[in-house]
């Protein structure tokens, strides 16, 4: 079970806002996780490890990079909860072992509510409300359990 509170975001997160470009040159993702949404004023007053994000569409959108998601677990988010993933943000956070979750109602949500994920339940533990979620496929299950696609693979063997 993951329960943090909400640290809300709107459409199309890209990116770049997650980790500037210029950010990137830094030797590990230990030492780029500092400037996470280093222009999203709420996240950086508000977020601390083992907070939920959430987003509305298309987030991650924008440039390929796997250290969006990289600095978002190395920062302790727990989980991305949004209406819609850019398919590419959305592969690269899961082999990452990163949780997303795809909620229609998303939208709803409102900054710092307090939630709570459990399988394929969403509870908004401040409105009372319960939220329908997408159901992960298993074997994406699996590698999230796992921690990642590495250790899913190496249990493989």
């Amino acid at each position: 079970m993951i329960k943090g509170k909400a640290i809300k975001f709107g459409n199309n997160i890209d990116t770049d806002q997650i980790i500037g470009a210029h950010h990137l040159s830094l030797a590990t993702i230990q030492a780029m996780a500092p400037f996470t949404f280093e222009h999203h004023a709420h996240f950086i007053t508000h977020f601390t490890r083992g907070d939920i994000l959430v987003g509305e569409e298309n987030f991650g959108c924008g440039s390929s990079r796997e250290q969006a998601p990289a600095v978002l677990k190395e920062r302790g988010v727990a989980a991305i909860v949004a209406c819609g993933f850019a398919r590419i943000f959305f592969r690269n956070a899961i082999n990452l072992g990163l949780r997303l979750i795809v909620c229609a109602e998303a939208a709803e949500i409102m900054e710092l509510d307090m939630l709570e994920i459990d399988n394929d339940c969403l509870r908004n533990l401040t409105t009372g409300r319960d939220h329908e979620i997408e159901p992960l496929p298993p074997f994406v299950r699996e590698i999230l359990d796992c921690g990642g696609i590495i250790p899913y693979l190496q249990g493989k063997n």
